[in-house]
């Protein structure tokens, strides 16, 4: 009798399993990637970043990660300024979000963010993007508010 559970309960943890790696698998990974510079305290510091810029790309995010080089990381582009508040669910990862103003400045920055977190992360004011690092990365390079990211999707990085 406790076999059969045990075997059912088995076959129902493999399922989810399957669920979530075949999401990762559909996942974000398939974003467009492109290089990314963060300028601070005289460094020029590059990344290689995907880009999630619709409401489905940037819903899905990180989610389902279990690592990402030291390098890399993803921006999400809302287009124009706004409020913006991130959360991580799904996400395996501690992360450290860059809330970026339109003109490239780096409004405010939420470093080592609690993997799978239904709390909000919100930005200082309207901001146009966020770039998500792995957590650490920040205090690593001596990143601050203030500091400039050089990309396409902003004024200055034009």
């Amino acid at each position: 009798m406790m076999i059969p559970r045990l075997l059912a309960s088995l076959c129902l943890a493999v399922a989810v399993l399957a669920a979530g790696c075949g999401s990762a698998q559909t996942g974000p990974q398939f974003l467009p990637k492109t290089e990314l510079a963060i300028e601070s305290g005289g460094k020029r510091h590059t990344f290689t970043v995907e880009l999630a810029r619709n409401s489905a790309e940037r819903a899905t995010g990180l989610m389902f990660r279990t690592e990402m080089p030291a390098d890399h990381g993803m921006l999400f582009d809302y287009a124009r300024e706004q409020p913006v508040s991130m959360w991580m669910k799904n996400t395996f990862i501690p992360l450290d979000m860059l809330f970026i103003r339109a003109d490239g400045r780096i409004a405010n920055i939420a470093e080592w963010t609690k993997p799978r977190s239904l709390d909000e992360v919100a930005s200082a004011g309207p901001v146009k993007a966020v770039l998500e690092l792995n957590g650490g990365t920040a205090a690593r390079l001596g990143l601050k508010p203030g500091d400039r990211v050089r990309h396409a999707a902003f004024d200055a990085g034009r």
